[in-house]
């Protein structure tokens, strides 16, 4: 993780935490719609959320959607320093700015002086596929690294030290040697993640390997899974991916579940799928085992606190190790249930 902490808003992006955020894919100006996604995002367990401010309507907007919402909120420029100062006038937190198109060094310096005055961070938003024409002859790995520095540099001439940084690709490979270089040049806290990951499945694939390969190594402060989906999706697979590197931090329920095979007497994507979906918002650390048959039972769901291992009409309900219950099983859902919501850790 970074040395350096970067205050937004009541957050700290840098700290033992890592901060999940996301994106609206609303029009900024429909303040009632991007309002409600906010909020959704915020009960999914969102913690930082940015918006797109495109235009001066966008900005303005900005005011009457903060005011409105609980977490912090970014504004995302891409071309005009002056709408940053707008967005920073109307209620943002931190200011994403793209090198690749902000405009001239004068307009960042200027923006940096306008943000430093009023303690609102910004983070430096490189993206591979819009790299500065005077990086062309590097490859994309050094150029996105150079394109960063560059502004890091120009930043710190400023005096200016509350900084960020993204160095995203939609391709991994790059994605993660960006971030490996970055990591061992700079102090600063980084923003990680596959930009143009693509639809569900496959963008959930390149963010796991991306974004998880990274957070093993000990690299990134804060991480956004982008999909080409409802962003409160994002929000679930960036917990998910916390989970299998154990750095989630909050109680929750882990689901394992056998491939199954011809031995499996129980529809086991069916129970893991439903007794998933009624733990979803449950705040208690579970783990809870659906086994397809007696031979990916109880042994193999070991350091499970219970579940099942399916029979042909009956199958067995085990907790800490040893069967506590044969039940039907139509009745398999309803049981796993009910040790939920007994169960006290």
């Amino acid at each position: 993780m970074s040395e350096k902490k970067v205050k937004v808003g009541n957050l700290v992006i840098g700290g033992k935490d890592i901060i999940v955020q996301s994106m609206t894919n609303t029009k900024t100006t429909d303040i009632d719609g991007t309002v409600k996604q906010i909020l959704e995002l915020e009960k999914a367990g969102c913690e930082l959320v940015r918006c797109s401010i495109p235009d001066k309507e966008s900005g303005l907007a900005l005011k009457h959607i903060v005011e409105q919402v609980n977490i912090p909120v970014v504004a995302d420029i891409h071309f005009s320093s002056s709408l940053a100062i707008l967005a920073a006038d109307n209620g943002a937190a931190k200011i994403r700015i793209n090198p690749g198109n902000i405009g001239s060094l004068d307009k960042v310096r200027y923006l940096a002086d306008y943000l430093k005055e009023r303690n609102i961070p910004i983070r430096i938003g490189v993206n591979g596929g819009s790299l500065d024409k005077k990086y062309k002859d590097l490859n994309q790995v050094d150029g996105m690294v150079q394109s960063a520095l560059e502004h890091v540099h120009l930043l710190e001439d400023c005096n200016f030290n509350d900084i960020v940084i993204s160095c995203k690709s939609s391709n991994v490979f790059n994605m993660i040697n960006a971030y490996r270089k970055l990591h061992d040049l700079v102090p600063y806290p980084l923003h990680i993640g596959v930009t143009e990951a693509g639809t569900y499945t496959q963008g959930l694939i390149k963010n796991s390997i991306g974004i998880g390969g990274l957070l093993v190594d000990g690299i990134g402060d804060t991480i956004r899974v982008s999909l080409t989906d409802e962003p409160v999706k994002e929000i679930y697979a960036a917990q998910n991916i916390l989970k299998a590197c154990n750095l989630y931090n909050k109680p929750y329920c882990e689901i394992v579940s056998c491939p199954t095979c011809a031995r499996t007497e129980i529809n086991v994507q069916g129970y893991a799928d439903q007794i998933a979906e009624y733990c979803k918002d449950v705040k208690k650390n579970i783990k809870i085992a659906v086994m397809g048959c007696i031979v990916n039972g109880i042994g193999e769901s070991e350091g499970s606190d219970f579940g099942v291992a399916g029979g042909q009409d009956k199958s067995i309900i085990f907790k800490d190790g040893k069967q506590i219950a044969l039940v039907p099983n139509d009745q398999i859902l309803d049981k796993l249930k009910e040790l939920v919501d007994n169960f006290n850790g």
